[in-house]
């Protein structure tokens, strides 16, 4: 079993996937619920966080019919930073061995972080042997200099303790922190994609987190602290209605575009106190949401542009986290970015695909994608090991067994009365 957890703003959504035989993942356990304790996917009041984990854990766990002890947990916030990074070591015996790959991503990874940063992943771009570049496995060819592009990810080192003290305080171990992009972007983007060169967009209610991918690797990520939480403010302010109206107003009725949205449909809006409640137009409405979606699409492209893969990926734009689900988001998206842009779903796990195939599991899916490939990649080491231990074992018998076939009764008997004429 491995157990998904991703600890977001507005909610915790807690995945257990099972692993079958052809190495695929079934989803048999979801637990879903609301997130209090959580500000732009950080922890701001542990005690909520710690009662929102166990009862989306505990409901994962009824489904599933099993008990949970260790999960994969999402991190996210505007703590995260990258940078890409490059090492360069001589190969030791002419041939790249995996004791040079290591050196070499150590050598990598030998840049100055602020002491407050905590590395979460180092991951590789791509390798060159001599004037050879572009390589993707090195191992076993033959070179004298091996170098390696890498791109590393840190975030807050307090930031990440507290959702993993939170995590303890439930009864749970730590399997791995993910960075939230990177997990949705195992599920939500094709091969073809990241090598031709996308974008990942996952707009949650804190945060939008940005992946650019290109050449089949990661080669930059950034947050943008401005989310779907700040739509619902937006309508709490200009509706002049409290936030959890306004929250269900953005759900049932708003749309990203106002030219999408019809004028002639009208829509209740409660009043602060007793104020009778007011009517509305859906077109005003969106007018007001559109404001706020176009301001987000401009910071993730500006952030684009900043960091130079603006004219870089050709494949376009993909959305998903659930803030991308609103009518008209990808629509706009386009108008924005001025480049093709798509709203992704989960697409690569089995099971409850009613329910799972949505924008909100993106993260949580791609987390059970994340552990299911770091299972594969230890499971050579635990067979190692346990073959050796077979032979161990099988030592331990032939040593038994020699022993009793050298028993003998006259030889004992010998020995003792040697050992009595001694003292005699």
């Amino acid at each position: 079993m491995i157990v998904g957890l991703d600890v977001g703003t507005s909610k915790v959504i807690c995945l257990v996937g099972e692993v079958l035989a052809d190495g695929s993942l079934e989803i048999v356990g979801i637990g879903s619920h609301s997130a209090k304790g959580m500000k732009r996917g950080v922890v701001i009041n542990i005690e909520s966080t710690v009662q929102s984990i166990q009862r989306a854990v505990e409901e994962a766990e009824l489904m599933a019919g099993c008990n949970i002890h260790s999960v994969y947990v999402s991190v996210a916030g505007s703590h995260v930073r990258s940078l890409n990074s490059h090492g360069i070591v001589a190969v030791k015996n002419g041939e790249v061995q995996q004791e040079d790959i290591d050196r070499v991503i150590d050598a990598a990874q030998a840049v100055p972080i602020s002491s407050d940063q905590r590395v979460l992943h180092i991951l590789p771009q791509e390798y060159h042997i001599d004037s050879q570049e572009g390589i993707k496995d090195p191992l076993g060819m033959s070179g004298v200099r091996l170098e390696a592009n890498v791109h590393m990810i840190s975030g807050a080192a307090n930031a990440v303790m507290n959702v993993e003290k939170c995590i303890k305080r439930c009864g749970l171990g730590v399997d791995g922190v993910i960075l939230s992009q990177l997990a949705s972007s195992d599920s939500s983007l094709s091969e073809d994609e990241k090598e031709l060169g996308v974008c990942l967009v996952d707009i949650g209610a804190g945060t939008s987190d940005i992946a650019v991918w290109l050449d089949g690797a990661l080669h930059h990520t950034a947050v943008v602290p401005v989310a779907g939480d700040q739509v619902t403010n937006d309508i709490s302010m200009a509706l002049r209605t409290p936030t959890q109206h306004a929250e269900d107003i953005k759900i049932k009725y708003a749309c990203a575009m106002s030219s999408m949205a019809s004028g002639d449909q009208a829509i209740q809006v409660p009043s602060v106190g007793d104020r009778q409640p007011r009517t509305i137009s859906r077109h005003a409405l969106a007018e007001v949401v559109e404001a706020r979606y176009e301001e987000i699409y401009s910071l993730i492209q500006d952030e684009l542009r900043r960091s130079g893969y603006a004219e870089r990926i050709p494949a376009g734009i993909v959305i998903t986290g659930g803030t991308s689900l609103m009518e008209g988001a990808a629509e706009l998206a386009e108008k924005v970015f001025d480049m093709p842009v798509r709203l992704s779903v989960p697409d690569c796990i089995k099971g409850m695909s009613d329910i799972v195939d949505n924008p909100i599991y993106s993260t949580s899916v791609g987390l059970l994608a994340y552990g299911s490939k770091e299972a594969e990649m230890t499971e050579p080491s635990a067979q190692t090991m346990s073959k050796t231990q077979n032979k161990r074992d099988l030592s331990v018998l032939a040593a038994k067994k020699e022993a009793r076939s050298s028993f003998s009764p006259t030889k004992v008997w010998h020995n003792l009365k040697h050992w009595f004429q001694s003292y005699m």
